[in-house]
């Protein structure tokens, strides 16, 4: 869409996409506050201690809701619902899991029962909106700039992990008695006001074109594409996409698969394996570490408790623009080589900030662990340019259609699993054996440059019917053929009917 950037549908792709990722900047805000909540004076007076453990079950208690989201909820409510509504019932759980942590209050153990149960109700919510957001991104977006806008939905999710630190930190300055033992929950409550829009919004939405062929209303699927197409695909290219939509969903019938094929079908599971291999390499990366516990390490580096909090913000707020870096390149690069190239950063990132405070220890030598802090911003590059968004820019487009929403959420479990460890192993292994713990990391980025490279096709510029061309798909036999070319019958005369709606009129050519 390059050459067409000011056609409606580019202007309505960029809009629509711009404001799904409001989902993800709630997403992204709730992980981003919590690192200064964590530190808050109030809320360890809430509950009335404060140790590794249980900064590491906090933060780790919520990856069991997404979890638990990705086996059972995200994808039958992307499903039945369709995406657009899914996101809706997922923001709304995630706004009583905030509700909860907000009014968390009474004895230590119930204070933290509320905090823990909001928690998980937050993490079963983000588990829905974060796989219903990219599928509608993906499924909207043309194929050879479909990289870009599913990009967007990540920048949003840095945006809003960029608000959190820089909420956190203005919070700091709120000095007085109350604030001390109220600000930490005025944080928490932010997260309200986008999750108010984004909950408005939604209802005046398309649904999803490939949804609604999935769901027999070709009707609605035409006039969907022809909503996001406008201006810049002809009549008759806007025909064919809908013919090809529309044939992908009828061989996959035809075929006899259903989603448990994804672990019994060739083509499907090396799709279902090299998705959810990259979700968990995209957590045991250390990048979840880096988000929740970001001041903490800014600390051990020998910054005060607001300049960490500073440094943060700042951080966050410098991966937007690697994330805009990377929405511009993802389709030209390709998603391979992003990964790559990222992962080969963070883990000369990792080599700098595990080997410096070994070297001098006790904040010995200023300059050293200035470094360390500048090669924490380096490691940031990578993985806003790699594992960040490359991961569900590849997951959320690689399955068809009637199992791309069980795909990706069964890829983003294993994301979950890999959250759920390292926040338990990130502020222990810190405590107990130091900076040593960045090789650990270091060790999984160097072992994903060969994997990905090797294992893992190029996307870039295919149509998201034509995957199954990358992962061995074989030919229908001539019975499936034959089936599908009965059916083809009546799909002829109704692509007949359709060339003669009002979409004819040049109303959509340049």
């Amino acid at each position: 869409m390059g050459g067409a950037c000011f056609t409606k549908a580019s202007r309505r792709l960029h809009s629509l996409c711009s404001f799904l990722a409001l989902g993800s900047f709630v997403w992204g805000y709730n992980v981003g506050v919590l690192a200064s909540v964590l530190v808050h004076p109030g809320f360890k007076e809430t509950l009335h201690r404060s140790d590794a453990s249980l900064s590491g079950l906090i933060t780790a208690i919520y990856y069991l809701g997404t979890f638990i989201s990705y086996i059972f909820f995200a994808h039958p409510a992307a499903d039945k619902l369709g995406r657009r509504h899914a996101a809706f019932v997922g923001m709304g759980v995630t706004c009583v899991g905030q509700a909860f942590q907000v009014g968390a209050t009474g004895s230590a153990a119930q204070a933290l029962g509320m905090v823990i149960i909001g928690r998980i109700v937050a993490g079963v919510g983000t588990g829905i909106i974060s796989t219903s957001v990219p599928l509608y991104q993906s499924e909207i977006a043309p194929s050879k700039h479909r990289g870009r806008f599913v990009v967007m939905n990540h920048i949003g999710f840095i945006a809003g992990l960029a608000s959190g630190f820089w909420v956190g930190y203005g919070m700091t300055f709120w000095d007085s008695q109350r604030g001390l033992h109220v600000a930490w929950r005025y944080s928490l409550s932010v997260s309200f006001i986008p999750a108010f829009f984004f909950l408005f919004g939604l209802p005046f939405m398309h649904e999803s074109p490939r949804w609604l062929v999935e769901h027999g209303k070709l009707d609605e699927a035409f006039t969907t594409l022809q909503y996001y197409r406008e201006g810049y695909y002809t009549s008759d290219e806007i025909y064919d996409e809908l013919d090809d939509i529309e044939r992908s969903v009828s061989l996959f019938r035809v075929t006899g698969l259903v989603w448990t094929s994804l672990f019994t079908d060739q083509s499907l599971f090396a799709r279902m394996w090299r998705s959810a291999l990259l979700q968990f390499l995209a957590q045991m990366c250390g990048a979840t570490a880096m988000k929740y516990y970001l001041p903490i390490l800014f600390r051990a580096l020998g910054l005060s408790h607001r300049v960490s909090l500073l440094a943060g913000g700042i951080e966050s707020t410098l991966k937007i623009g690697c994330n805009v870096l990377e929405m511009l390149i993802i389709d030209r690069v390709g998603r391979r080589l992003t990964l790559v190239i990222g992962a080969a950063i963070m883990a000369f990132s990792l080599l700098v900030n595990g080997a410096l405070p070994l070297i001098y220890p006790n904040n010995s030598n200023p300059a050293a662990d200035y470094t360390c802090v500048v090669f924490v911003f380096i490691y940031s590059l990578g993985y806003s340019m790699g594992f960040g968004p490359a991961a569900w820019v590849y997951g959320s487009e690689i399955f068809p259609t009637a199992v791309r929403a069980r795909g990706l959420s069964f890829a983003a479990s294993c994301g979950a699993i890999g959250s759920i460890i390292v926040t338990q192993m990130w502020p222990i292994g810190i405590v107990a054996i130091g900076s040593k713990i960045y090789f650990f990391f270091m060790v999984i980025n160097l072992a994903s440059v060969p994997i990905i490279y090797i294992l893992f096709p190029e996307t870039k510029g295919r149509a998201l019917e034509d995957m199954d061309i990358l992962f061995g798909g074989e030919t229908p036999d001539g019975s499936a053929e034959h089936l599908l070319a009965d059916r083809e019958d009546d799909h002829d005369d109704q692509s007949l009917r359709r060339r003669g709606s009002p979409i004819d009129t040049g109303l959509l050519r340049d």
